[in-house]
């Protein structure tokens, strides 16, 4: 058995991650040049990415020949998992696992399905899960913009926002440019994606087809069709989590909810005072 799983290539593979691993704490150690502490968050995510990694080979490896419902469980796996990720981001907001889930599963399974509807996606496993995994990945990252953008403005704008209110406008119209805002965050690394594509970067999914003697012409439009419903899944994602954090921002007496905490409302004047006692060194 574990010859099997460690043949000379998967050997290979784990050199060459673990050579990957020491540039990355490379750049870490780097960082500490800039004040950035991100050494232990880099050490999860590295153990986690390839311990992830590893097991999905390992899974897919057995799941070569599943079924319609396998993908979609699987799917749905990651839509809970990326949901998950996010409110980890927002541990002061109880509802953001919620508003993730429901975000990240609403861009996501509109691509995905809209793909299958159109022959665009196949319904094999080995197919449908990695090209389905990275829509659900960026719709997660859409959300997450979306909400900080949308809490950090709300954050920064209270005064205005409740003054708003107090002169008689609708908690939604007090929070427009902010959700405007949020939205437009969530699209914009996707409209560069776009913008970019063939010139900038030439994405995995066209060289693999590339490998494996597809046309290059069809290639090349196939990967444009995934990078836009890549565009379509962070657009939806965008805007629910948007609209659902606008929700959850008032009560229903139009109050404001969403305020800092007291962590929160320092930590800004915090950083401050460390920026200017490193220059006054």
């Amino acid at each position: 058995m574990l010859t099997t799983l460690f043949d000379q290539q998967v050997l290979v593979g784990l050199g060459q991650a673990a050579a990957a691993i020491c540039l990355c704490l490379g750049v870490v150690a780097l960082c500490r040049h800039f004040q950035v502490q991100v050494e232990r968050e880099t050490v999860i995510s590295l153990v986690r990415g390839l311990i992830q990694m590893s097991v999905v080979g390992l899974v897919l490896g057995f799941l070569l020949k599943g079924s319609l419902l396998i993908g979609a469980i699987i799917l749905l796996g990651m839509v809970t998992a990326a949901a998950f990720t996010v409110s980890q981001r927002f541990p002061g907001l109880p509802y953001v696992f919620e508003i993730s889930l429901y975000s990240v599963g609403a861009g996501g399974f509109t691509a995905i399905v809209f793909m299958l509807l159109t022959k665009s996606l196949s319904t094999n496993i080995t197919v449908l899960v990695p090209v389905g995994s990275m829509i659900i990945a960026n719709s997660m990252n859409a959300s997450a913009q979306a909400m900080e953008r949308f809490r950090s403005d709300v954050f920064s704008h209270v005064g205005q926002v409740e003054a708003a209110l107090c002169l008689g406008a609708k908690p939604e119209v007090s929070v427009s440019p902010y959700v405007q805002s949020a939205v437009y965050a969530s699209l914009l690394p996707r409209l560069d994606m776009l913008k970019s594509l063939g010139l900038v970067w030439i994405p995995g999914v066209m060289a693999g087809m590339l490998v494996t003697g597809a046309s290059p012409l069809y290639a090349g439009i196939y990967q444009f069709v995934i990078v836009a419903m890549i565009l379509i899944a962070s657009g939806v994602s965008g805007m629910g989590a948007t609209a659902l954090m606008q929700r959850h921002a008032f009560s229903e007496a139009g109050q404001l909810l969403l305020r800092p905490t007291l962590g929160e409302a320092v930590a800004p004047a915090g950083f401050l005072a460390r920026v200017f006692r490193r220059g006054a060194r």
